[in-house]
């Protein structure tokens, strides 16, 4: 039998929900190659997506919800495609952003905002502006982010800081380290999703999600086909999982 979102809900809801979850959005382009579209396509679509998934994370009582929606390496893709995607991005804010902060959403960025194009630049500002003083879910939008940049910045800013004297060396702990990166005072991701079947991380949160619980949808589950029935599925097989932290549970061997 196949479970309503309001059956998924309530066997969600039973247990402990996820404080953060981490999503990698792919599988846009093919979508749109599926559907005998353009790639825009997909991720116009993708857009439709995302707002369910935003509005289901905040009824659940989610606190973090962290996107990958544009990294570093994304610049490589062809012109047309990255201009097609910070114009979504600019539209997407300025449609959505009142709405979501009426219902208490705060709009955070991770990345190097001051590379993006002028109008992505000031829409994401007033986003974080606007949205700042909510204290319901944050949305955390990866823009321009690449964890291994993150992580270098973060090193060259501990060293500055130990030359000059504001820590000492034997003050830094991995605590510290988290301090320095774009998701400071954030906790670490309880699951990382990714849809669409590709197996691998992408340079997204590497230092932080050392702990943090892989889920992994099925090949043909591209990131516009991630409803919110799909969503509730990933975090009931999230609650399914025990955390180990390294450590053992009682009365297990191994």
């Amino acid at each position: 039998m196949i479970k309503t979102y309001d059956d998924l809900y309530t066997i969600v809801k039973s247990k402990p929900i996820p404080v953060h979850v981490a999503i990698i959005m792919d599988g846009n382009g093919r979508w749109a190659k599926k559907h005998k579209l353009p790639r825009i396509a997909g991720h116009r679509q993708g857009v439709e997506a995302l707002r369910s998934i935003i509005s289901t994370s905040s009824e659940l009582g989610i606190k973090y919800l962290t996107l990958y929606a544009f990294s570093t390496e994304n610049w490589k893709r062809p012109k047309d495609e990255v201009n097609a995607l910070m114009s979504l991005l600019v539209e997407f804010l300025r449609k959505e952003v009142a709405e979501l902060h009426r219902n208490n959403v705060r709009i955070h960025v991770l990345g190097d905002i001051e590379g993006l194009p002028e109008a992505a630049r000031t829409e994401v500002r007033r986003a974080m502006d606007l949205t700042n003083g909510n204290c319901g879910l944050q949305v955390n939008i990866a823009l321009n982010y690449g964890s291994r940049a993150e992580i270098l910045n973060a090193v060259k800013s501990i060293v500055h800081d130990v030359q000059s004297k504001r820590i000492s060396i034997d003050e830094i702990t991995e605590q510290t380290i988290s301090q320095y990166l774009d998701t400071r005072d954030i906790p670490d991701p309880d699951m990382l999703i990714r849809t669409s079947g590709e197996f691998r991380i992408s340079n997204f949160l590497l230092y932080q999600i050392a702990y943090t619980e892989l889920v992994f949808t099925d090949k043909n589950i591209y990131w516009p086909d991630f409803t919110r029935e799909r969503y509730l599925e990933a975090i009931i097989e999230y609650q399914g999982r025990v955390r180990r932290y390294g450590g053992l549970d009682t009365g297990e061997d191994d």
